[in-house]
């Protein structure tokens, strides 16, 4: 398998079906946004259509791969490779007419993530990597920032749909953050977020309550960028674990707040 190829065509069709977001965002009829289950969780039809193209590409990019993405996609394959896919993360961004919002697409094997792409749609910024490879930023090489300190930090989080009886825990870290470092930033889409840890203008990101989806990509290119992503605890189930601490060398610091509070 040719990652290097894989990856060019990958960027190619998140490029496209981001074209097809952005022109859908000059003239996106509000009334037309479905409530997928929980409050505030939204869909699109533009949601639906980027998935559909997004799958059609990747399907004849590593044929008999399978799926897993956001708006329902789910298939095994008949090979070990299974593309991970978000077609629009930040929908309530979109919805109201506000930056950012992204694609995520990343491909995993059996064992690990092995490519990750994250196309930002207002900005026209791709961010990417591959296994083995340095992580790039519309084809310049980016790194996380060489910050080590709480006290020079800037940060990015969300908030949740679900588990709201953690809210309070999740705000007195929130609250531990703010007193400590430059501040923290809500820009609503976590793909966007971990790709802005990878090129250096974050120093970290943490959340909860977040599905493979929204940080299969991001995550990826995060390490491949010299950074360090990690769950709640320290370990490496941040794919699947719905917890995920990101940063540069500030990471254990922000591990030192969140264990605690977290009951960790």
């Amino acid at each position: 398998m040719n990652l290097a190829v894989i990856e060019q065509e990958v960027i190619e069709a998140c490029l496209e079906t981001g074209a097809f977001i952005h022109e859908e965002s000059l003239r996106f009829d509000r009334s037309r946004i479905e409530q997928k289950e929980g409050f505030n969780n939204l869909v699109s039809y533009v949601d639906k259509e980027s998935e559909r193209r997004l799958v059609a590409a990747l399907g004849k990019i590593v044929p008999g791969s399978g799926f897993l993405a956001e708006e329902g996609t789910s298939t095994k394959g008949t090979n070990a490779y299974r593309w991970i896919i978000d077609p629009l993360d930040g929908t309530t961004n979109f919805t109201h007419g506000l930056a950012p919002f992204a694609i995520s697409v990343a491909l995993a094997d059996e064992t690990e993530t092995v490519l990750g792409v994250v196309y930002e749609v207002n900005a026209r910024e791709c961010f990417h990597s591959r296994k083995g490879a340095p992580a790039f930023l519309n084809g310049r090489q980016i790194k996380v920032s060489t910050i080590k300190t709480m006290s020079e930090s800037l940060f990015a989080t969300g908030f949740p749909y679900h588990q709201l009886d953690k809210m309070d825990a999740y705000m007195n870290i929130i609250h531990t953050f703010l007193d400590k470092s430059h501040g923290i930033r809500r820009l609503g889409s976590a793909a966007t977020d971990l790709a802005y840890v990878a090129c250096g203008r974050l120093e970290g990101f943490f959340e909860y309550n977040l599905s493979p989806w929204d940080v299969a990509a991001g995550g990826f290119i995060v390490q491949q960028a010299g950074g360090i992503v990690t769950d709640f605890r320290g370990g490496n189930n941040f794919l699947h674990g719905g917890e995920l601490v990101a940063g540069c060398g500030v990471h254990p610091a922000m591990l030192e707040v969140i264990r605690p509070a977290w009951g960790y």
